[in-house]
């Protein structure tokens, strides 16, 4: 299990800033993204402007191995305007 973090546009879609889910310990980036996407369809409309963090180290959605711990720290962070 990971603890989920959303922030932003993405709590907005999630309807949530916090969860904890269960997924597999070794799972790709890109993987872990779709099962978060399975629990919130909503989410996938940000997918191509998303930053993903683990254990507070971005990563990008792709073929990168990650070998989750249970209690990890797993943080959406959409993109932020800033002016």
């Amino acid at each position: 299990q990971v603890s989920v973090l959303y922030f932003a546009r993405s709590a907005e879609l999630a309807g949530l800033r916090s969860e904890t889910l269960s997924v597999p310990r070794h799972i790709t980036s890109l993987q872990l993204w779709e099962e978060i996407v399975k629990a919130h369809p909503r989410l996938a409309v940000i997918r191509d402007q998303v930053v993903f963090a683990v254990r507070q180290e971005y990563v990008l959605l792709g073929d990168q191995l990650l070998v989750l711990q249970p209690g990890d720290e797993v943080a959406i962070i959409p993109p932020i305007s800033g002016g």
